[in-house]
């Protein structure tokens, strides 16, 4: 596991949560965030008071009306006014403390990307039909030059560089076709291992929550495989 770099970055890093229906876990994630970690949470159609709960809890929110992973994130990087961005699930399966050791080798210029590779801290946390779906579309990355084990949420990169990418997909796909246009750019791409944790009690994947959500978001990889990795 990656031990937590505890200092505060020599400028403010805007961290990029998308969120839908997340007000159970937000409290605890967003108090969690390092000193100097400014979150930008992108409601994305909640529900439950979600944006609500962020404001008072200090972030900033923005919303994005159309549905899908890759449009909230899209618009948060937008809406992110800081050199350095992360992007965190909103849902407490990661610990925001381990931000600054994912934002160390980006900030260093010895990594392009840094995204975190998931390690189940217990069982059950990871369910099968997710772990089988993103290990599939792993190897398949890597037959393609991607140096990857994961798809994992949890990133890090360069503001204007990932807006330069021109990713297109705007639902389950886009963690994908970035980093296929990344490793396509020549992007040095780290991974590294970061404790990956049940959800918050009152929230509820949106893919590794049910077969049906890990099926949809595998349908769009596959089109995502299709039209973009075609080229690799």
């Amino acid at each position: 596991m990656p031990t937590p770099i505890a200092s505060v970055p020599p400028a403010p890093v805007d961290v990029v949560l998308p969120c839908l229906d997340e007000a159970a876990a937000l409290p605890g994630v967003l108090a969690a965030l390092p000193p100097g970690y400014r979150a930008v949470v992108v409601d994305n159609g909640s529900r439950d008071g979600s944006p609500e709960v962020a404001a008072r809890h200090g972030a900033r929110v923005v919303h994005e009306p159309r549905r899908g992973y890759g449009a909230a994130v899209h618009t948060g990087l937008e809406a992110a006014g800081t050199e350095l961005v992360c992007v965190l699930d909103a849902d407490g399966s990661f610990d925001p403390a381990v931000l600054p050791a994912l934002v160390a080798p980006v900030a260093a210029g010895s990594a392009d990307l840094a995204v975190g590779r998931r390690r189940p801290v217990g069982a059950g946390v990871w369910p099968w039909h997710a772990r089988a779906g993103t290990a599939l579309v792993a190897a398949l990355l890597r037959r393609r030059g991607v140096p990857l084990r994961d798809l994992s949420p949890i990133r890090v990169a360069r503001r204007e560089a990932l807006l330069g990418l021109g990713v297109t997909d705007r639902a389950f796909g886009y963690p994908l076709e970035l980093l296929i246009r990344a490793a396509a750019a020549g992007w040095r791409i780290q991974e590294l291992d970061v404790p990956y944790a049940p959800r918050a009690a009152g929230t509820r994947s949106k893919v590794s929550g049910s077969v049906r959500g890990t099926l949809r978001a595998t349908r769009d990889f596959a089109g995502v495989l299709r039209t973009v990795g075609g080229s690799r």
